[in-house]
C-alpha cells in the first residue's frame, strides 16, 4: 500500500490482519531471496561469530534494537557479547567481531565504529541494503538484505514505512544465526536455560 493509493484502499485492506498478511508476504520474500543469493554469505558470518573471541554488537534505531535481541542469545548460547555503548563494555581488539547492522551504510557512529574496530584489529560483520556503502567496504563478512531503506519512501522496495522490512528482518536473521550456532553446539535447551537473568 504506497501513499498514493492509501485513500482508494477498502476497509478489509485497512485492517490490522490484511496489514499483517502484507508484512508477512514482505518478509518471506525478502528472507527467500537472502537464502537464495546469500545463504553462503549467513553461513559464512555464522562461522565468523562461532570462532570470535569476543562478539561486539553496534546497531542505530529500530535495527540496533534487533542486534540487541540476537547478542541476548548468543549471551544465552555461552559466548562472551557485549552492546556498544554499555558502560562495561570493554575494548575491542584482535580475534573479536563487531556484528553491524546499517540499511544504508552510512549511518555516521556504525561507520565510525566499524573503522575503529578494523584500526584495532577486529573482524566487522555488516547487515545492510547497500553493498556499495562505506560500512560494507570496512567488513570481512557483508549479508545484503534487498530491502527498502530508511529514506526510502516510493513503496517500491517495500510498502511498510521508513526502514521497517529491514529491522523486521535483522531480527529474523539474528534469530537463524542463533539458532545455527546453537544445533551446531549440541546443547540442550536445559543447558542454555541457567544464563537466562534471574533478576527480573
Amino acid at each position: 500500500m504506497t501513499a498514493e493509493n492509501t485513500d482508494a484502499s477498502t476497509p478489509s485492506q485497512l485492517g490490522v490482519t490484511a496489514s499483517l498478511s502484507l508484512i508477512l508476504d514482505e518478509l518471506r520474500a525478502t528472507t527467500t531471496e537472502v537464502t537464495k543469493h546469500r545463504g553462503d554469505d549467513l553461513d559464512d558470518l555464522a562461522d565468523t561469530l562461532a570462532t570470535a573471541r569476543r562478539i561486539f554488537v553496534l546497531g542505530a534505531g529500530r535495527s540496533g534494537i534487533a542486534l540487541q535481541m540476537t547478542a541476548m542469545r548468543l549471551m544465552h548460547l555461552g559466548l562472551t557479547v557485549h552492546v556498544v555503548g554499555d558502560v562495561t563494555t570493554p575494548a575491542i581488539g584482535p580475534g573479536d567481531v563487531l556484528l553491524t547492522a546499517s540499511g544504508s551504510g552510512t549511518t555516521t557512529s556504525i561507520v565510525r565504529g566499524a573503522d575503529a574496530a578494523v584500526k584495532a584489529g577486529a573482524n566487522v560483520t555488516v547487515l545492510t541494503t547497500a553493498k556499495e556503502s562505506p560500512l560494507a567496504a570496512l567488513a570481512t563478512a557483508v549479508v545484503i538484505v534487498p530491502a527498502a531503506k530508511k529514506l526510502d519512501r516510493s513503496g517500491t522496495a517495500s510498502a511498510q514505512y521508513a526502514g521497517s522490512l529491514f529491522e523486521q528482518t535483522v531480527m529474523l536473521l539474528g534469530d537463524a544465526l542463533f539458532h545455527s550456532l546453537w544445533l551446531r553446539s549440541g546443547r540442550s535447551a536445559d543447558e542454555l536455560w541457567p544464563r537466562h537473568s534471574n533478576l527480573e
